[in-house]
C-alpha cells in the first residue's frame, strides 16, 4: 500500500473566511433568490463545506419591497402567526404583508430553507435584510451579488 494518503479537510471556526454580499431585491423571485441566500448562508458555494459547521458568508438584502412573487400568489398567499393564547392567530396575505413589513417575506422564506436546529439558528444571524437601497454595513466593504435576471 502506497503511504500516500488521501484525507478530507473539515473545516473549523479558525479556517473559515467569511464574505460580505450584497443582494438587490428589485424585481426578484422570492423564491428562486431566498433558496441561492439559504445555499450562501450554509456556505454550499465554497470548496471546504463541511456540514455540521456554519462555513457561510453574511448577505445583506436591499430593496426587499421590490421582489415579486410569481402567479396569484400576492393575493392568495397567507402567512399566518400564531401567538400561543386561544384565539390567538393571525392571518394576513402577502400583499398587506409586503406593504406593512417587506422584509418578513424574504426572511421567513430564507428561514424555512435552512436546518432547523441551533446550527440553522447560527446561520439566519448572518442574514440582514432591508426594505429601501440604503445599508448600515458599508465598513465590511460587500460585494455585489447577481443572483436571477
Amino acid at each position: 500500500m502506497s503511504k500516500l494518503h488521501f484525507t478530507t479537510k473539515h473545516a473549523n471556526a479558525a479556517t473559515v473566511q467569511r464574505n460580505w454580499y450584497v443582494v438587490d431585491g428589485t424585481n426578484q423571485t422570492v423564491g428562486r433568490m431566498c433558496a441561492r441566500i439559504a445555499a450562501i448562508l450554509r456556505g454550499k458555494n465554497k470548496a471546504y463545506y463541511t456540514p455540521h459547521v456554519d462555513t457561510g458568508d453574511n448577505i445583506i438584502v436591499i430593496n426587499a419591497e421590490k421582489v415579486i412573487l410569481t402567479g396569484n400568489k400576492m393575493n392568495e398567499k397567507v402567512y399566518d402567526n400564531y401567538t400561543g393564547y386561544p384565539g390567538g392567530r393571525k392571518e394576513e396575505i402577502a400583499k398587506d404583508l409586503q406593504k406593512r413589513r417587506p422584509e418578513v417575506l424574504i426572511e421567513r422564506a430564507v428561514k424555512g430553507m435552512l436546518p432547523k436546529n441551533r446550527l440553522g439558528r447560527q446561520m439566519y444571524k448572518k442574514l440582514y435584510v432591508y426594505a429601501g437601497p440604503q445599508h448600515p454595513h458599508t465598513a465590511q466593504q460587500p460585494k455585489e451579488l447577481k443572483i436571477g435576471k
